[in-house]
């Protein structure tokens, strides 16, 4: 008996969706929920999992091609092979394409058909067989920062000498002045947020204020605090709880800013979501840490921790990202001393962080070295005026700079 694999429901409004990678070939066989296809949504990789145990039929798309809610994928039936497709193991070497410079050496593992787009391109890469890796994702599941770490234990390893009986080949150095390209089609996400990124400089009057801030008491408490912290709460005490709730003071303070413009409409929101930006194996995406001015610390902490492991594993959902009034990113986890950042649309305006270094200031009329951070706020200059937009910064830097005043709402 066969049954058909459709693509899900992919969320509230999400009615397509790209075909990343076939995690299963015709002929494989399939448990029940084992995932056997990736779509690439314009923000989540989803996983299309085996509808019934069996043998996966034709694939009916290619990757890459865009698909519909409820169109069928490819059919699974009993434990005997589906009509005109050939068991994987008894595949010919005519069914495999031609080498190319971009595929793995003949002597690399084939990696586990079932890992994730990101975690199967590090195996390939690093050459690491994906069976000698315990998995720490969901479910057991390889992440990438698996395959990472165990790459690096690969290469701390001496290499075995070699015998007499088996000489090391010559390496055959590419030939002086050779330039080489390779073409690599956009992700649906890639695509995606170039897309709104370029629409929020079209349409937005995007403007950027700075300020510093001196660190030096959030690190003290920071330092005071994060093992007392991590031992009640389960999760460390990072500068991001100290900057979203110090921004939830400002958005308070300043309506505006926790704004959006809708039409001819401006609408102001009475709670604080907040989108923290975070890196992900096929690009930026920005989960949302609902009614954040309503967490306390520790709330915010674990639900950003969250989404960071998340987001690497990639198992973020739709709902994760839905909404958000404010953003926060921070370039200064890869090294960034300042940026411009571009607004989140709808949004108007977005917190840019950055790296903390120790520069010379002057203190009641000497100069000192404090440990100093650059902050941005970009803005839409068409609903958020430049005196409210500097004093927002103003206030996050104040309650930055004595933290006191985030726990008397000052």
């Amino acid at each position: 008996m066969s049954t058909e694999v459709k693509v899900p429901v992919l969320g509230e409004s999400v009615t397509e969706a790209s075909v990343g990678q076939w995690l299963k070939q015709p002929g494989d066989p399939v448990a029940l929920d084992e995932p056997i296809a990736s779509l690439e949504t314009d923000k989540v990789a989803i996983d299309v999992n085996a509808p019934a145990a069996g043998v996966l039929g034709a694939h009916l798309v290619k990757e890459g091609a865009t698909v519909s809610v409820g169109a069928p994928l490819a059919p699974t039936g009993d434990s005997s092979p589906a009509a005109g497709a050939e068991p994987a193991a008894k595949r010919t070497e005519a069914a495999v394409p031609p080498a190319s410079d971009t595929m793995p050496p003949k002597d690399a593992p084939a990696p586990d058909t079932t890992l994730s787009p990101a975690v199967r391109k590090a195996v390939l890469e690093h050459g690491i067989d994906p069976s000698t890796i315990h998995g720490t994702g969901k479910d057991g599941r390889l992440t990438k920062e698996d395959v990472l770490a165990a790459a690096q234990a690969k290469q701390a390893s001496p290499a075995p000498a070699q015998t007499s009986a088996a000489p090391a080949a010559a390496s055959t150095p590419a030939p002086a002045g050779e330039r080489r390209e390779e073409r690599v089609k956009m992700t649906r996400l890639r695509q995606t947020v170039a897309k709104r990124l370029k629409e929020a400089q079209e349409t937005a009057a995007l403007l950027t204020t700075f300020n510093d801030v001196d660190m030096s008491e959030v690190i003290a408490a920071r330092d005071r605090y994060k093992e007392l912290f991590e031992k009640k709460h389960g999760v460390r005490l990072g500068f991001m709880g100290f900057f979203a709730k110090a921004a939830c003071l400002a958005l308070k303070d300043i309506p505006a800013v926790n704004a959006q413009i809708q039409g001819d409409e401006i609408v102001y929101h009475d709670y604080v979501d907040i989108s923290v930006a975070v890196s992900a194996p096929n690009g930026l995406v920005v989960p949302v840490v609902r009614d954040a001015d309503q967490l306390s610390f520790a709330g915010i902490e674990k639900a950003i921790a969250g989404y960071g492991k998340a987001a690497r594993e990639g198992t973020l959902t739709l709902e994760d990202m839905k909404g958000g009034t404010f953003t926060i990113s921070n370039g200064g986890v890869f090294g960034s001393l300042m940026s411009t950042p571009i607004i989140n649309p709808p949004q108007s305006a977005v917190l840019g962080l950055h790296r903390i270094e120790d520069r010379p200031v002057v203190r009641n009329g000497e100069i000192v070295i404090r440990p100093m951070m650059y902050i941005a706020l970009s803005y839409d200059h068409r609903l958020i005026d430049g005196r409210e937009a500097v004093t927002a910064l103003k206030i996050i830097k104040d309650a930055i700079e004595d933290p006191t005043r985030l726990l008397i709402d000052l």
